[in-house]
């Protein structure tokens, strides 16, 4: 990095996908963030991001997620952070330098920085995009967890392919006729591959036991939601990726790899949302980097897609600009 960064707030609603990305762009700057985490009432949320700070959270108040001193960069996402932010600007005298992640539906004024992912629409001269989200699967990362690996996933016979199971979403909506067929190409897949299986929150409870039991069924691992996701280590021991395309965050995890990332594509709801994602797969498809789910295991080699330095390399050149 180009600056030194001194203090560094990571500052969201808890929400392990917002605080996973504030948290990966800080350490990336070389920054040991301070995590600052809102819950505003239900009342003043519904107002937000255009709205002000729920009262309670005054910086006067104890216990204030906004309390002073306040750092020299304040990196933050989710809607409900938005008025938190602004406030963090105006109580730092505007000395605090402030980073939005995703688009905060307000425009561009209310950070110095934003970055949103290529596929949304916000642009302008304090808008980076760019197609993959940032995450905190370093090399360095993947390399460690890698050469230490689960007992119960170092015993697997290669070829193993990691499903990464979403669910319903603002893009998609899993139904019954997409379990069914996103099972029976497991279930064909599963005949030359050992599967490693770790669904999300959203997936429904039926789809995440049929999947979870195919896996096992078939000599391979399937999470079953007790003790540590093994997330992180099936991105780093999969030879290749079956990828739900419900949840941009983990295909850009995914195809971080440069493994073989395979999308399975559930029913696309109606509306922008849709058109986004699907200009999102596209484009790794241009890349090279992800192809369809068709039951079979794919194998092919490409440039591994990062952003996370990216980000924090515009937000320490943009603070080394400073007056």
């Amino acid at each position: 990095m180009n600056r030194h960064i001194p203090s560094v707030w990571v500052l969201t609603d808890g929400k392990i996908g917002d605080e996973g990305q504030c948290v990966a762009v800080a350490e990336a700057l070389g920054a040991v963030p301070e995590i600052r985490r809102i819950a505003p009432r239900p009342l003043y949320a519904m107002a937000m991001p255009w709205g002000g700070i729920d009262p309670k959270d005054a910086p006067e108040k104890p216990g204030s997620p906004i309390a002073g001193p306040y750092p020299d960069l304040c990196i933050a996402s989710g809607r409900r952070a938005v008025p938190y932010l602004r406030a963090v600007k105006a109580l730092s005298g505007g000395k605090t330098f402030t980073v939005f992640l995703k688009d905060p539906r307000t425009g561009t004024k209310d950070a110095d920085l934003i970055w949103v992912p290529e596929h949304d629409r916000l642009r302008g001269p304090n808008v980076l995009a760019t197609l993959v989200s940032p995450h905190r699967f370093t090399p360095e990362r993947l390399a460690a967890l890698r050469a230490a690996p689960p007992a119960d996933l170092a015993g697997l016979v290669p070829p193993r392919v990691a499903v990464l199971v979403g669910g319903k979403s603002r893009d998609y909506d899993f139904t019954p006729s997409d379990a069914e067929r996103f099972l029976a190409d497991l279930d064909v897949l599963a005949v030359h591959a050992r599967l490693m299986v770790t669904a999300s929150r959203r997936t429904p409870d039926r789809l995440r036991e049929a999947v979870v039991g195919l896996a096992r069924a078939k000599g391979g691992f399937g999470w079953d939601g007790t003790g540590e996701n093994p997330y992180p280590a099936l991105l780093a021991l999969a030879d290749a990726f079956v990828v739900t395309a419900d949840s941009a965050n983990m295909v850009s995890e995914a195809v971080a790899t440069g493994r073989p990332v395979m999308v399975f594509e559930p029913s696309l709801r109606f509306g922008r949302s849709a058109k986004r994602i699907r200009h999102f797969i596209a484009a790794l498809e241009a890349k090279g980097a992800v192809r369809k789910f068709q039951g079979r295991l794919e194998s092919y080699a490409y440039e591994p897609l990062v952003s996370t330095r990216e980000i924090a390399e515009a937000i320490a050149a943009a603070m080394a600009a400073l007056p």
